[in-house]
């Protein structure tokens, strides 16, 4: 439970330079707590789970990955331009600045890299807010540098917008979103839409969905047959659900849930980047936290972490769900 001397240490933590938010006792911070709603959420999430901080100071805190071989976490902070890596064993650390721009001007409001994926050769892949577009760091993961391959910078000749989120399928293919986030007031916005794209292994850039206002998470079901998209637009605040065919085209597509109605002072946030767990159910960061819905639309609960909750990722076993919530980096145990 957290005390007076706990929200005094997180509220400075809040405003310092990032930092562990272990105790000298090795104490960890928890805060927020779980809503259930339907008792199957029971099975996803123990009982006794508490929310952990596990670090804390990022201006945005964003697109978690595990890295399996290193047993690290690396999450972006959009606003710096950077990203850091968190692990069990030595706790935070820089680990690549810059992440997302590489030109001169200091004045871009979210130059930093956003999403974060690894291809099958094990490159990391990251949506580049700052350069719009998609890019390939050419150095290893365990010596990260910040050099990079353009994989994706535009459709039919005109720039992104700014890639915000990706996922892989099996066989290579990289679908994407690209809303307006990361532009700044003198960018020109080349495209009049905002689009989910799907890059092929050739290079090929697809254009699947341009009806949506603000595509922003996205993830693949389990079959890979349904790609779902968070819209993070307050006035149609969603999830969809697009039947994919055999060659990753859209066939078709619904709203699997409505979160519009749930934004209050209380509960913070949009629909932004989500997770499909190994079951099938979603793990959608969304008003209160992160929003767990089952394949068929149906809202079992929610994680409240009492922030702006940004994005989520598993680690390898699904043993924690690690979120990204504003200035913080939390986890919390899963079954």
């Amino acid at each position: 439970m957290k005390n007076s001397f706990w929200l005094i240490l997180f509220a400075l933590a809040a405003c310092s330079a990032p930092q562990s938010q272990v105790s000298l006792e090795q104490e960890v911070m928890t805060i927020g707590s779980v809503e259930r709603l339907d008792t199957s959420i029971n099975a996803l999430i123990p009982a006794d789970a508490k929310i952990e901080v596990l670090a804390s100071g990022f201006e945005w805190a964003e697109g978690p990955l595990w890295l399996e071989e290193q047993q690290a976490l690396i999450f972006t902070d959009v606003p710096t331009n950077k990203i850091w890596k968190w692990t069990e064993k030595d706790s935070l650390s820089l680990y690549l600045s810059p992440s997302g721009y590489l030109g001169d001007r200091t004045d871009k409001r979210e130059p930093g890299a956003n999403g974060l994926a690894l291809d099958a050769g094990g490159n990391l892949i990251l949506c580049q807010h700052g350069e719009r577009q998609l890019g390939k760091m050419l150095a290893s993961l365990e010596v990260p540098k910040s050099e990079f391959e353009a994989l994706a910078t535009g459709y039919e000749g005109k720039r992104f917008n700014s890639p915000n989120d990706l996922v892989f399928n099996s066989w290579g293919q990289l679908f994407f979103t690209d809303p307006p986030y990361g532009m700044d007031p003198w960018d020109e916005k080349q495209l009049d839409f905002q689009g989910v794209y799907r890059l092929d292994s050739d290079g090929k850039v697809n254009l699947l969905v341009d009806t949506l206002s603000r595509p922003n998470g996205i993830a693949l079901s389990p079959d890979q047959k349904t790609l779902y998209i968070a819209q993070s637009d307050p006035e149609k605040a969603r999830y969809y659900a697009f039947d994919l065919d055999e060659s990753g085209n859209v066939i078709a597509g619904k709203v699997l849930f409505d979160a519009t109605a749930f934004q209050s002072e209380t509960r913070k946030g949009l629909p932004d980047g989500l997770k499909v767990h190994s079951s099938g159910v979603l793990f959608a960061t969304g008003p209160g936290g992160v929003l767990v819905i089952s394949p068929e639309g149906k809202h079992l609960g929610t994680i409240l972490t009492e922030n702006g909750t940004a994005n989520c990722a598993f680690d390898a076993d699904e043993k924690y769900l690690y979120m990204t919530a504003d200035a913080y980096l939390m986890r919390i145990a899963l079954k």
